[in-house]
């Protein structure tokens, strides 16, 4: 008999985390690096036989022994995180996972967004959340076959962010422009939102949106499940291409746009999908190179305006980004945000 006792299990708490971590590597799955919270429960001999964690809002790395299937372990393990997420005030939740396993959420009361390759599921818990965020989009203001759309974080907004809107918005009668508006970023939500509004004012076929908790970010996505870097890229182009389908039909989108970044060896794999997913809808996929600084020395980018920031070299910020957002770094109301730069570790991948 199991005693169903729920203990919290600390990052420091080297013994008992390599417990959790040996239960999830015998079930196959791997402990996600983005953990804010993880529980267990112990059997007699004290060995982890369930266990479950979160991280913001999303449920991640839920697992039960193979031999204590059955016994209501994971119902409890659940329950327990819904109550100390409710507990800090997050009550939309999401989990990601293996589509088998998505009957059991369902029967928690959570509802399925979206699948992918009859494999993934991604689901929340308000029946109709996904469908009341694709109600509060402003529609197309006419009706047009030459409808875009664009997703970015602009973190922060540069020179680069504002080419690519302006393109979209010569080629195209509508441009619906959508901010990440999670806050993962160095800068806030608030200040990145603002930066992108001023910086494109002189744009009038914009409708701007937040992406809310459905446009996934790479950096929130659950890889725990999928034992290889590439698996995790192709699922997360798949699942997010699959979400922006669905948006895409309710505004009559045509074309999304995106930047061309040479380098990255994630976004050649997430565009490559994209472009065969959106193909099959009639949405063609725009990929735009990447500009360059007036003085065609390098790319423009919001990783480089960051380190321009973090060494105070201002010369340098200025070729990168529009004077909207100089301005607003060079105001007393960029100080602390300047400092949070300067003291990250590596302002390049945040």
């Amino acid at each position: 008999m199991v005693n169903h006792q729920i203990s919290r299990v600390f990052p420091f708490d080297i013994a008992n985390m390599a417990k959790v971590e040996d239960l999830l590597r015998k079930e196959n799955i791997r402990l996600d690096q983005n953990l804010d919270y993880t529980c267990a429960i112990f059997n007699d001999d004290n060995h982890v036989i369930a266990t479950g964690s979160y991280f913001g809002n999303s449920l991640r790395c839920l697992c039960v022994s193979s031999d204590y299937q059955g016994e209501g372990l994971l119902n409890s393990i659940v329950s327990h995180l819904i109550a100390e997420e409710y507990a800090i005030g997050n009550f939309h939740l999401f989990v990601y996972t293996k589509t088998c396993s998505s009957k059991f959420f369902k029967d928690l009361g959570f509802t399925e967004i979206a699948r992918i390759d009859g494999k993934i599921s991604f689901l929340e818990n308000k029946k109709t959340g996904f469908q009341d965020y694709l109600s509060s989009l402003e529609g197309p203001m006419e009706d047009s076959d030459k409808i875009a759309a664009l997703v970015i974080n602009a973190n922060p907004f540069t020179l680069g962010h504002q080419y690519l809107v302006e393109k979209a918005a010569a080629e195209n009668d509508l441009v619906h422009l959508f901010m990440v508006s999670e806050d993962k970023s160095l800068i806030p939500f608030s200040v990145r939102q603002k930066l992108i509004l001023s910086g494109l004012s002189h744009l009038n076929n914009i409708i701007f949106h937040e992406t809310g908790p459905y446009l996934i970010s790479q950096a929130t996505f659950p890889s725990y499940f999928q034992k290889e870097v590439s698996q995790v890229i192709e699922s997360q182009a798949l699942l997010d291409t699959e979400i922006f389908l669905s948006i895409a039909k309710r505004l009559c989108i045509t074309k999304r746009y995106v930047g061309e970044e040479p380098s990255s060896q994630v976004t050649a794999i997430y565009n490559d999908i994209m472009v065969q997913q959106l193909a099959q809808h009639q949405i063609d996929l725009v990929v735009v190179p990447r500009k360059m600084t007036s003085n065609q020395e390098q790319f423009i980018s919001a990783s480089t305006a960051r380190l321009a920031l973090k060494e105070d070299n201002w010369q340098l910020l200025e070729t990168l980004v529009p004077k909207t957002t100089l301005d607003f770094f060079q105001s007393d109301q960029a100080k602390a945000i300047i400092d949070t730069i300067k003291k990250a570790d590596n302002v390049v991948h945040y």
